[in-house]
């Protein structure tokens, strides 16, 4: 969706308090009065000397006396989009305001960095902003639901969020997988992206192998020499998973399947279909067939309404 139906369909919302961050960004922007007055020119320093606090609320802010936050997650972004932005807003400005709060004498963006990065493209002087007093957790898990929710994040990035909201905040998979509406086995199997080696996790930021990728190279005894050739070979998640068990195989790992069992190409394919549905939304699919090999039924599993809401906006295309 545009910058300008955002804005739009924002506008037409009535403000009211949101605790949760399940929601996205609608609970940081429902405390805002879209009909306040914008105020312009005011610094941090200058805010918090004539008041004693920031002030909260929607305002013009120089673009430089905003600084990023080294921590977001978010740490790629294109270039030529950020071209295409910045076209965009020397045309028609900012429509959607960031998010920003006071540090120092400055403000730093909680999120928005895009914008913002645009907006220094487009040489543009000011940029409509919302102030929130934030402290560092609060920061942290708003960035997060931002970008993943506008699917910004790679699964690196991703993983490494949560994981600096479990061990810096104490966060459990359960409520990180309540802030962001997904699954908590979902949150699990990002976490554990993190035990690949650094080679394999670089191809996955550089957007050369996928979640579904990065999560069948976990248990391969050779994930750096597969990875490579993954990515140069063009080759699917199923492929990926057959040549892991025939590296593990190999190694004469202890088989997990009963002797004499084994799984058809068929019951493969709906796993590998499942696996890459549920990487997609962060939720558990089910997919089982009605056995005359023509339909069947899908399940979305779900553990609260913000999770439901997530799956009926994706398949209504409404924008998150």
């Amino acid at each position: 969706m545009a910058d300008e139906e955002i804005a739009k369909e924002t506008a037409k919302r009535p403000a009211k308090r949101v605790t949760g961050l399940g929601r996205g960004l609608n609970s940081l922007f429902g405390d805002i009065q879209r009909e306040e007055p914008i105020v312009t020119g005011e610094t941090a320093e200058e805010s918090s000397a004539a008041t004693g606090t920031i002030i909260e609320g929607l305002r013009s802010i120089a673009v430089s006396d905003i600084r990023p936050n080294p921590d977001q997650p978010r740490q790629t972004f294109d270039s030529d989009a950020l071209d295409e932005l910045a076209s965009s807003m020397r045309q028609r400005g900012v429509i959607q305001p960031i998010v920003v709060r006071p540090h120092g004498k400055n403000f730093q963006i909680v999120a928005g960095e895009r914008r913002w990065r645009a907006a220094q493209r487009a040489r543009l002087h000011q940029i409509p902003a919302v102030v929130r007093n934030l402290n560092d957790e609060e920061t942290l898990e708003i960035a997060i639901v931002e970008n993943v929710q506008r699917k910004d994040l790679n699964a690196i990035e991703e993983a490494e969020a949560y994981a600096r909201l479990s061990q810096d905040f104490g966060h459990s998979q359960a409520r990180l997988a309540e802030i962001v509406g997904k699954s908590r086995s979902h949150i699990a199997n990002l976490i554990r992206l993190l035990e690949l080696p650094a080679s394999v996790k670089a191809l996955v930021v550089d957007d050369k192998l996928t979640m579904g990728h990065a999560r069948a190279l976990i248990n391969a005894p050779n994930a750096e020499e597969l990875a490579p050739q993954i990515a140069q070979k063009g080759l699917s998640v199923r492929d990926v998973e057959r040549l892991v068990r025939k590296a593990l195989a190999g190694t004469k790992a202890p088989s997990t399947r009963k002797a004499g069992a084994s799984l058809s190409d068929n019951d493969a394919d709906i796993q590998a279909l499942e696996t890459h549905l549920g990487d997609l939304l962060g939720l558990n699919v089910k997919i089982r067939p009605d056995g005359q090999g023509q339909g069947g039924t899908m399940a979305i599993e779900y553990g609260n309404l913000d999770q439901l809401d997530l799956i009926c906006q994706r398949l209504t295309g409404e924008h998150i």
